[in-house]
């Protein structure tokens, strides 16, 4: 009977944790190992897998729209990341002040987050109609001409980098709103006895404390600027002329488009090994702005 007892109070942790390796195995691990095998195959879905060996990689270098495709999503992270760190920081200075229904307007900043992203993409979709979209009779109102926003080549992935941003800045206000009133008081009277302007006081006070938030916020901003999908695959399709065309849309085409599995699942890991080797490299560089 103490075998037996003691056999159970072992048995326990094991089945307790036994649902989330249940998980790991078949929403994880299965799914990796499965697209690693991907990549030296041939298959779409209906007829039997063929071995290529090494084929699914060499169209991989020599294909010049998935380059475009990452072209795209580079110039979309070069205007949405500093976008989004500038109006976010912005917002939780003023937001940390004593301002009047102060709670309101951060649960106001916040909502966009919490609302589904098709919704958010179908509602700016309307507002950038050419015709009847809101902003154009905006700009019309004030004497200005209309814009193309979803139909030039030039200007559709900067009309969804700005909408991308009001959807999801709400959190990374909240997010620096954390370390700003992390930073003691005491610091800034210090400051103002040595008679430090605001600049220096932001410079040597502010921005080193929120350091922390600052690389979060960056790290966040760039994984979910790769995994830029719903947006050009609702409002644009990835045109005009491949100009949205993202790296995730681009891959998901290939696999539910076009059937192309094994070249879709190695244009998968390639991307992610390339998304974390951005995330390395704006760590490393952080990191030593920082010393």
């Amino acid at each position: 009977m103490a075998a037996n007892s003691k056999f159970r109070k072992k048995l326990v942790p094991y089945l307790i944790v036994s649902p989330y390796l249940i998980h790991l195995l078949l929403f994880v691990l299965f799914p990796v190992v499965f697209s690693v095998v991907l990549t030296f195959h041939k298959w779409n879905i209906i007829s039997p897998m063929e071995y290529v060996g090494l084929d699914n990689f060499a169209r991989l270098v020599q294909d010049r729209l998935f380059w475009k495709a990452i072209l795209n999503t580079l110039v979309f992270l070069a205007i949405h990341i500093p976008l989004q760190i500038i109006i976010a920081l912005t917002l939780a200075y003023f937001l940390n002040q004593k301002l009047f229904i102060r709670g309101f307007f951060r649960a106001s900043f916040f909502l966009p987050v919490v609302i589904s992203g098709v919704v958010v993409t179908i509602l700016w979709q309307q507002l950038y109609g050419f015709e009847s979209g809101l902003i154009n009779r905006a700009l019309s109102g004030l004497g200005l001409g209309k814009v193309e926003w979803l139909t030039s080549s030039k200007v559709a992935m900067v009309a969804i980098a700005l909408m991308a941003t009001w959807k999801n800045v709400g959190l990374y206000v909240i997010l620096f709103l954390v370390g700003l009133q992390s930073v003691p008081e005491s610091y800034y009277e210090a400051a103002d006895v040595e008679g430090a302007n605001a600049w220096q006081k932001f410079r040597f006070i502010t921005l080193p404390a929120i350091n922390p938030m600052l690389f979060m916020v960056v790290i966040l901003s760039t994984i979910g600027g790769f995994s830029l999908f719903i947006e050009p695959y609702i409002m644009t399709g990835g045109g005009p002329l491949n100009s949205t065309l993202s790296a995730m849309l681009y891959i998901y085409k290939q696999a539910f488009e076009y059937y192309h599995m094994g070249y879709s699942a190695t244009l998968g890991i390639f991307f992610a090994m390339l998304v974390m080797l951005v995330v390395a490299v704006q760590k490393y560089a952080i990191e030593n702005d920082d010393e």
